[in-house]
């Protein structure tokens, strides 16, 4: 069980401070594609919706996406990416009270979504996609969230893996930050995400989250997203068929919890109420010390 490290993260409408408590970062996906909502919040009347809800359901964070980039998806022209986000971010402006983060690989969009109201960006390709991407999040000293992932999205899961998925998502780690650091953005801004799920196999999932402290001995805030992801899918399966993924809820809060006693600051998860509440008594098995008052 981890002991994790306090940080304090600077953004334009505050300090959020990691590691007293587990921050819940809501995930929507603008996109008709997900795998997870298979479009559900699309339009975006349904995105607003969607955000204040998982607001009032006890996020901490928005993270919002408008690129699928689930195993075996596509690239998403930075036109069509603009044309989901946009009318979102400008829609949420007054109404949400909780930071924005944007997840894209394409310093564009990272740009426009920061000029529209967005304070963090979550780049699932760690600088590898876009390296100049880090340059944007200088600019507006933006946080910046690296995430480690082996391939691409289309081939991703096709292997081959890594022989060592902690030593190479440790190697693509460094990696991101220098390219980060090369690029302005300063140390105190930087987040990082093992990426689980992303070209990593069903055992290398659950290896990551085992030795999450591993990777926290870098230096910085864990972001980790299990939420009803595949090997949760497989893990879960009955008579030879993978759960659905509105099925995975419980292994999902197994997971979310096991990432906070490892060293997790931020969960990114699609169900905020319930993961709030794993999120919550996981806390005090942590610290007992902590008040169940918040």
């Amino acid at each position: 069980m981890s002991t994790r490290k306090k940080y304090k993260l600077k953004l334009r409408s505050g300090t959020l401070e990691l590691g007293e408590r587990t921050l819940i970062m809501g995930v929507l996906n603008v996109t008709p594609d997900s795998f997870s909502d298979g479009g559900e919040f699309f339009s975006a009347r349904a995105a607003v919706k969607q955000a204040l809800a998982l607001q009032a359901a006890g996020a901490h964070l928005i993270d919002i996406g408008a690129e699928s980039t689930r195993p075996g998806s596509r690239e998403t022209p930075e036109e069509e990416e603009l044309r989901r986000l946009l009318p979102v971010l400008r829609a949420l402006r007054g109404k949400l009270k909780i930071p924005i983060s944007v997840d894209t690989r394409k310093g564009v969009v990272a740009e426009a979504a920061l000029r529209a109201g967005a304070q963090i960006i979550n780049d699932v390709s760690g600088l590898r996609y876009e390296p100049a991407l880090a340059r944007v999040a200088a600019k507006y000293r933006a946080a910046l969230i690296l995430m480690h992932m082996r391939g691409e999205p289309h081939s991703m899961q096709e292997a081959p893996f890594a022989r060592d998925a902690v030593a190479d998502v440790l190697r693509g780690s460094r990696r991101s930050v220098a390219t980060a650091r090369k690029h302005g953005v300063a140390k105190s801004q930087i987040l990082l995400d093992p990426g689980i799920g992303f070209g990593k196999s069903w055992r290398q999932n659950y290896e990551l989250l085992e030795r999450l402290e591993e990777i926290a001995e870098l230096g910085f805030p864990l972001v980790v997203g299990t939420s009803r992801k595949g090997f949760l899918g497989a893990t879960l399966a009955r008579n030879g068929k993978p759960a659905p993924s509105e099925k995975r809820i419980w292994g999902t809060a197994a997971t979310v919890a096991a990432s906070i006693l490892h060293g997790a600051h931020i969960v990114r998860v699609h169900d905020v109420a319930e993961m709030a509440l794993v999120a919550r008594v996981t806390d005090c098995v942590l610290r007992p010390d902590l008040s169940p008052i918040r």
